[in-house]
């Protein structure tokens, strides 16, 4: 069996044994087991149980990061750009609601995550952000006196929330495309020149 496919069904088990029992109730040999390996296996490919949950996050930030990147390609409109970027991060939640509540609910739990993550993959979704941003700047259609640093944090701040509450609702859960849809009006209408 090759490496790389048992790190995967790795990452993959500790998605689901997160999202069921939450990142501190979870153990390395519950992981091993969903992902079909021996519990040593693990720490060939992982240090520790933070070291995996850090993976997954800037394992899954890349792949959405490289998807949005393509999506983006479609239009110049920089509004266009911010819209279709709001309603990919929705529907990456909604697509894939236990990796959602990995990331948006046990990440937060991990204290190693909080105290020495570097924010590589962070940084980089909030620098395709404010790059949109600058890009509405240069297009005269968003306001010049929008700081694109500060736009960012409100925005992903603004998404993340919005995530987060849809991922600890219990029952009916409302749209999330619409919720996209309403968040880019929003966000859009307070940065642009004309709307």
């Amino acid at each position: 069996m090759a490496k790389d496919n048992k790190r995967e069904r790795i990452l993959k088990a500790a998605v689901k044994v997160f999202a069921q029992r939450g990142f501190y109730n979870s153990r390395v040999s519950e992981i091993a087991r969903h992902a079909g390996v021996a519990d040593g296996t693990i720490y060939l490919y992982f240090k520790n149980k933070d070291e995996i949950l850090i993976s997954i996050f800037e394992e899954e930030m890349e792949k959405f990061i490289n998807h949005v990147k393509k999506e983006l390609q479609s239009t110049d409109n920089a509004l266009k750009k911010i819209h279709k970027f709001i309603r990919a991060h929705f529907r990456f939640v909604k697509k894939h609601p236990k990796l959602a509540q990995v990331l948006q609910l046990e990440l937060r739990q991990s204290n190693k995550f909080l105290k020495e993550y570097t924010g590589t993959k962070l940084k980089e979704y909030l620098n395709l952000l404010a790059s949109l941003i600058e890009e509405g700047q240069e297009q005269g259609i968003i306001r010049k006196d929008i700081h694109p640093s500060l736009a960012k944090h409100m925005l992903f701040g603004a998404m993340d929330e919005l995530s987060t509450h849809w991922v600890l609702l219990k029952g009916k859960k409302y749209d999330l495309e619409e919720t996209a849809g309403q968040i880019a009006d929003i966000f859009i209408k307070g940065i642009c020149t004309v709307y």
